[in-house]
């Protein structure tokens, strides 16, 4: 069998923990040198193929591939660019073959979320179609935890570890000057659809916070927010409120919603904080504070969970043993086996009934009125931020690794996007 090259690009929004499975990809790749040759990387994702811009990774030493695991972000650049249906625009995905074909690339390592797993399954539909064969991998990444199949997803668990610390923390302080001061604290954390993220700031419970919770998978009733914050202030003095980016009323407008879309056509949303706490405000009278996590959720490596960096690892070398095994057109998994003890391991999945599939909370995950958790989220949330996998430091600063990220020469003409 005649080695092959591959190609790894990463996509959408990045994590704490892309880098550990890139790490996974390119220093198993190299273990399997009778089979993949160099592994060439996207410069910023996948518009780095369809431009030619490759980055050779060969060039890089063990040491600073090494150093991916525990550096945050894309370290090879990331993108917000979808491809459009095979039907509408045929020309980018021939574009992939063209470049693969020039390159000698026999295996495709898309690394993202929903997007990225649709785009993957469709390479490799194109690549049979068109007679040159390559095996397509979708590697999970999204702190959004909504992939299917996958119990969880890459990036996640981090995000959860980051919102429930930074939650509990602002809490404490909180209740420390509710008595002449501040009253609520509002944080707004990400998921467009899901409400994983916010389920995670809703652990504080467990430590005697009053905590409200607002998720995408229930619909906004502003009377009953609002008798729920009072009633937690009243008894407690003071109040917290998790909100998601995703919250919206029933007719399906986002709380947030800024009427922008982003390149995926989504929503542009955002402000979903300072809606509420003025809602609490202009009802309540109460002071308050709050804060959007925004990008630091997503690129907190230094309180990294380490169940989220050892499954990010793992889920990258996966990619790589499924591809040299002969499997194609497939997402390799996290099956867990128990929640106490936490056990899990690595399974896959055919990209068919990954692409385009959203994972929501399940309902018996959250509380009966709708802004709390249940036990049986708390018994899935928790094994997912156990553990801490800190980055070595340096003047009191983590030492993360840049890459050279040294272009491949082009071989064909330009390609305008």
């Amino acid at each position: 069998m005649e080695k092959k090259n591959a190609f790894y690009a990463q996509s959408g929004g990045v994590t704490a923990v892309i880098n550990a499975s890139a790490c996974g990809v390119i220093e198993t790749a190299r273990k399997h040198a009778d089979k993949i040759g160099t592994v060439y990387a996207g410069r910023n994702g996948i518009i780095g193929a369809l431009t030619e811009d490759l980055i050779d990774t060969a060039l890089e030493s063990a040491a600073d591939i090494a150093a991916l695991r525990h550096t945050p972000s894309g370290g090879f650049g990331s993108c917000r660019f979808k491809l459009k249906s095979l039907e509408a625009n045929k020309r980018e995905y021939e574009r992939l073959i063209e470049v693969f074909k020039a390159h000698n690339i026999g295996y495709f390592f898309y690394h993202g979320g929903g997007d990225s797993a649709d785009t993957c399954y469709k390479v490799s539909q194109l690549s049979e179609a068109m007679g040159y064969p390559i095996q397509a991998i979708h590697v999970p990444k999204t702190v959004d935890n909504d992939l299917p199949i996958t119990d969880n997803c890459p990036g996640f668990g981090s995000v959860a570890k980051y919102i429930a610390v930074s939650t509990l923390e602002a809490s404490f302080d909180v209740k420390s000057m509710s008595k002449t001061s501040t009253k609520l604290f509002v944080i707004e954390v990400m998921g467009r659809h899901a409400g994983w993220i916010a389920a995670a700031g809703a652990l504080v419970a467990d430590q005697g916070i009053p905590v409200v919770t607002l998720f995408p998978e229930i619909e906004f009733n502003e009377e009953k927010f609002i008798d729920k914050v009072q009633l937690m202030v009243q008894k407690f003095g003071y109040c917290t409120v998790v909100v998601s980016e995703g919250c919206h009323y029933p007719d399906g407008r986002f709380l947030a919603e800024q009427g922008t879309r982003d390149a995926f056509g989504h929503a542009q949303l955002g402000g979903a904080a300072p809606v509420v706490a003025n809602m609490v405000k202009a009802r309540l009278g109460l002071k308050f504070h709050w804060a959007v996590a925004d990008y630091l959720q997503r690129a907190a490596r230094h309180i990294a969970s380490k169940s989220d960096v050892e499954q990010a690892y793992a889920l990258g070398k996966s990619a790589v043993e499924l591809a040299v095994a002969g499997h194609n057109s497939v997402m390799p998994t996290v099956v867990r086996k128990s929640s106490s003890p936490y056990v899990w391991e690595i399974g896959h999945a055919p990209l068919s009934q990954v692409a385009n599939v959203e994972k929501f909370m399940p309902r018996d995950f959250i509380s009966e009125d709708g802004f709390g958790i249940t036990d049986a989220c708390r018994e899935y949330l928790y094994p997912l931020i156990q553990g801490e996998d800190y980055p070595p430091y340096e003047n009191g600063m983590p030492k993360y690794v840049s890459l050279e990220n040294q272009s491949v020469a082009r071989k064909l003409v330009a390609f305008d996007l």
